[in-house]
């Protein structure tokens, strides 16, 4: 048996208290993630001195902006129109790459160091510099400041997921990492409330940044994982943390200790070298792990592309962009619930083939019809959104799953580093909406639709113990017919 599992359950009050710590820093990282919907939102403008010429010709001296529905906005403050107009989706693929970033060091970081200082450091920092944002005066310095914001947002979401899922048992991870998605959601489908209550770009800002207040106390409350500080040979660290687990989940705590120390001298002895420090080189060690690797990327890579794409896609609908966005964020939530049994009955490969399927047909059709056709546009990209949901629910256990622990944060990082690639193109990407209508929901249906395609060459991880070394994940890789599409098929017969 697991020897964390052993000692604490699979899952009590314990992994509860943990739990719902970590499920507090989803709120920010949605509002941040979402933030460009509302504080760069489409706005009309028409030259006012002198009339009658248009607003980007240079005769034009003054242009006047629609504020009907915001006060103000990065774009009518700074006036990025025009030769300028690229700029405000550029501030967006800035704050991406610094999650990119934060999610590749960070995590790195976080493998050698433990997950709990890297991640209470975020807290603070994501504070400081959201805050800080919206008080500067200029533009440039506002894109640098949300890139510091960024990095530590993705450093902050890496590492939270590793540490729950190194807390939790293995019957209960699919549930977990499915509610860890859950606040995203709720606080996707709030950021519309701050939009139309805070109609103007900086308070709407703060607001936002503010609420990383609420993750301060994990300086007190949050432990170090303490399967990250078996790994290390800290077993006196892991046992004290182990210990308080399990006298909170009302476990015995006698031998918990001597237990660490048995599963640890058998381990050395099985294991002729002591474990080494996993590198981004492990995650490429065999054909066979790189090939695991590039596929992994790809799918995050078009979950990226297309969810922030969609999401921002839809607050160019033409209509009430509060009521479109809330629409789209309404529906990730069923999606999220369905997705815990779904997990369970179906497996990983499954159904993340499945969900990216339905969102590229969803994006197939809409390139098939009329922009004008307001309802089913927005019927169509909601439920998008809701295959991508559950994509988001089943990427983030699935990677968990398939690396071990000396490289699981680092495998977690560049993945997710992958999908911020894809969500640092897609406002470029909805932008070819004003080329062709057609062009952003293809260029999406071809991403999903290609990664459906490559993880039947994945191994299903259903069920199976979180692995601790490379040759775990060697073994997994052996053992499984991933290579053949039978192995979709068996899941199919499983439901």
């Amino acid at each position: 048996m697991d020897p964390i599992e052993n000692a604490v359950g699979a899952l009590g009050k314990w992994q509860i208290m943990v739990s719902l710590l970590i499920f507090l820093s989803r709120f920010p990282v949605a509002f941040l993630h979402m933030a460009i919907i509302f504080i760069a939102p489409p706005v009309s403008y028409d030259c006012v001195t002198p009339r009658n010429l248009s607003a980007c010709a240079p005769e034009c001296k003054e242009v006047q902006f629609d504020h009907s529905i915001f006060e103000e906005t990065i774009t009518t403050e700074w006036k990025l129109i025009c030769n300028k107009e690229h700029l405000a989706n550029l501030s967006q693929t800035i704050s991406m790459l610094g999650i990119l970033l934060g999610n590749l060091l960070i995590s790195m970081w976080a493998d050698r160091i433990g997950r709990r200082f890297p991640l209470v450091l975020c807290v603070v920092a994501q504070l400081v510099t959201g805050v800080a944002a919206s008080f500067v005066p200029w533009f440039w310095l506002f894109c640098l400041l949300k890139f510091l914001c960024a990095f530590t947002t993705g450093g902050i979401m890496t590492t939270s997921f590793v540490l729950l899922m190194e807390i939790i048992g293995i019957n209960r991870r699919a549930i977990m990492s499915v509610l860890f998605q859950l606040p995203f959601n709720v606080g996707h489908l709030i950021l519309p409330a701050y939009g139309y209550f805070l109609r103007q770009w900086r308070w709407f800002q703060f607001a936002i940044s503010f609420t990383s207040i609420i993750m301060l106390p994990y300086w007190c409350l949050l432990p170090e994982s303490p399967r990250w500080l078996l790994l290390r040979g800290r077993i006196a660290e892991a046992a004290e943390i182990l210990k308080k687990g399990a006298q909170m989940n009302g476990l015995p705590d006698e031998n918990i200790e001597a237990d660490l120390i048995k599963e640890s001298k058998k381990k050395k002895s099985s294991n002729a070298k002591p474990v080494a420090k996993g590198t981004i080189i492990d995650l490429f060690r065999t054909p066979p792990l790189a090939l695991e690797t590039v596929i992994v990327c790809f799918v995050w890579f078009s979950f990226g592309l297309y969810f922030y794409g969609c999401a921002q896609y839809m607050g160019h609908i033409s209509g009430n962009i509060f009521g479109n966005v809330a629409f789209g964020a309404a529906c990730t939530i069923p999606a999220t619930l369905i997705s815990i049994p779904a997990l369970q009955y179906c497996g990983r490969k499954l159904y993340l083939i499945i969900s990216n399927s339905i969102s590229g047909i969803a994006m197939l059709i809409i390139a098939c019809i009329s922009p004008d056709n307001e309802v089913p546009v927005i019927v169509l990209s909601s439920i998008g959104m809701l295959g991508m949901a559950a994509t988001l629910c089943n990427v983030y256990l699935y990677t968990g799953e398939l690396y071990p622990t000396v490289v699981r944060n680092i495998a977690v990082g560049i993945a997710a580093m992958t999908a911020r690639i894809g969500s640092m193109i897609a406002p470029f990407v909805v932008g070819l909406k004003k080329t062709e209508h057609y062009l952003p929901p293809i260029i999406f249906a071809a991403a999903t639709l290609i990664g459906a395609v490559m993880v039947i060459w994945l191994p299903e991880t259903r069920n199976r113990p979180l692995g601790e070394t490379i040759d775990d994940s060697k073994q997994l890789l052996a053992s499984t017919d991933k290579f053949k599409f039978s192995n979709v098929s068996s899941n199919l017969n499983k439901v």
